[in-house]
């Protein structure tokens, strides 16, 4: 049976995760509602697609440093 101290510790990483990644999902939401916004009106939608592809290229980039991070911590 789990002890409470690594249920807390697993709660406080599940809030510090949220936290960590919600700016990195705010302008991928602000982009991707302008490109809809643009794309109802007819207008062009160009800038917002650029930006979201921008962030997509740095996501793909930075995702395999992140991922051996995380699983050096780990097995720490």
């Amino acid at each position: 049976m789990p002890s409470v101290r690594v249920l807390l510790a697993s709660r406080r990483g599940g809030v510090l995760l949220s936290l960590l990644t919600l700016p990195l999902a705010v302008p991928v939401l602000i982009f991707g509602a302008r490109a809809t916004e643009l794309a109802i009106a007819g207008d062009s939608l160009t800038a917002p697609l650029y930006l979201l592809g921008a962030v997509a290229v740095l996501g793909l980039t930075l995702a395999p440093l992140a991922a051996a991070a995380a699983v050096r911590i780990g097995l720490e």
